[in-house]
């Protein structure tokens, strides 16, 4: 319909960064995104949906070895401090993802494990040379997101634990991909993985 919508990006040149190295506080003494879900480890769940969505390269940003060696294929990238904020985890991805010279970054976090490999494919086409795309409860947009290019000097600035927040925050609503509600659930304490399993 109109130039933007024309410059879409073709998924498989979209990189696929998974965040991976979060300090767990409320979850407790454990690494949450090692816990079992399911049947398996928590992180595996958002790592498999990035590797069938066919994006490519998969990077993961991850201070832990155990978590590591559950996301093999993925470039691991750690960030500068052992024990991160949500933007230092998406700087240090998205620098990897310029190095490899994607033309645009899809983000998803590794304690959502509902998150499907359709439901990225569609955020990722939904996305622009210029706009960014995310999922959307029918309220807020939320993660995943996925960036152009154009974007990841902004991405590179951000700071705090507020990550990607003011720039989703802005999205207008055709940048918006609905996902049901278990889609976009996130596992913060031993209480929403029980509730979830």
């Amino acid at each position: 319909r109109d130039g933007a919508r024309r410059a879409r990006q073709r998924p498989g040149m979209t990189a696929a960064i998974l965040l991976a190295a979060g300090a767990s506080r409320r979850f407790g003494a454990e690494n949450k995104l090692l816990a079992p879900f399911r049947g398996r480890p928590l992180v595996t769940h958002a790592g498999e949906a990035l590797r069938a969505s066919g994006l490519a390269p998969l990077i993961a940003v991850t201070t832990s070895p155990d978590v590591a060696a559950l996301l093999p294929g993925f470039h691991l990238v750690s960030p500068d401090r052992p024990v991160p904020e949500q933007s230092d985890s998406l700087r240090a991805a998205v620098a990897e993802a310029r190095r490899l010279g994607a033309p645009s970054a899809l983000v998803a976090l590794g304690d959502m494990p509902g998150v499907t490999p359709d439901l990225l494919r569609a955020i990722a086409a939904r996305a622009t040379a210029t706009e960014a795309a995310a999922a959307t409860d029918g309220t807020r947009a939320l993660p995943p997101a996925c960036f152009p290019a154009a974007l990841f000097d902004a991405l590179l600035a951000a700071t705090g634990d507020r990550g990607a927040r003011p720039l989703l925050a802005a999205l207008p609503p055709a940048q918006r991909v609905p996902a049901p509600p278990e889609a976009l659930r996130d596992i913060d304490t031993p209480g929403d993985l029980a509730a979830e399993a």
